[in-house]
């Protein structure tokens, strides 16, 4: 007797799945994907990457929803003029996205364009981080141009001396065969 009901509670379960919030998935014919959202990452005012984005709007109705799809172009420029005005980042972590924060954002965006009954929510599908700088040398959050002169610093120095130190570098002056060649090509 209790077999009956253990499978039928784990049918009911799995044939009601939920988004990873909570939040029961948007019902045929209720949701508008939106176009890739680009916001960039930036920490004290340096650039660190962009996150990309991916998310779609779940409207109350059918015809909510084609509301929303009329109106498409309006906020999608309004979630790019939200994401490149205010942070969406973690406060404590400059390289990782405030989901729950910035999908309560672009969904009072679609509010304000579209009407508030009409949206029930945005749901984030995919939000990745894509560095500026990938590679591990510039980990330490220095420019490449910054770190070429740390290291000429240290070469003329004749020590090894760590990219960021105080140190100005003064550049070497160029030969006057180096610079009268053209960039392209053989000399005249």
């Amino acid at each position: 007797m209790r077999l009956p009901a253990i499978s039928f509670l784990i049918a009911a379960l799995i044939a009601v799945p939920a988004t990873a919030d909570g939040a029961k998935p948007a019902p045929p014919g209720t949701s508008v994907e939106m176009p890739f959202l680009i916001a960039p990452m930036s920490n004290g005012g340096k650039l660190l990457g962009y996150a990309y984005i991916s998310s779609k709007l779940v409207c109350s109705s059918g015809s909510a929803t084609v509301a929303a799809r009329e109106k498409l172009a309006f906020i999608q420029d309004a979630n790019v003029r939200d994401v490149n005005a205010h942070a969406v980042a973690v406060a404590d972590d400059p390289m990782k996205v405030d989901e729950g924060a910035l999908a309560l954002r672009l969904a009072d965006n679609a509010r304000r364009i579209v009407g508030g009954a009409m949206i029930v929510r945005v749901d984030l599908v995919e939000v990745q981080f894509a560095p500026l700088h990938p590679s591990e040398s510039t980990l330490n959050m220095l420019s490449p141009q910054d770190k070429a002169d740390a290291l000429a610093a240290a070469d003329m120095a004749g020590a090894t001396a760590k990219p960021g130190s105080t140190a100005t570098p003064q550049r070497p002056a160029a030969s006057p065969a180096a610079t009268s060649k053209p960039a392209s090509g053989q000399a005249h």
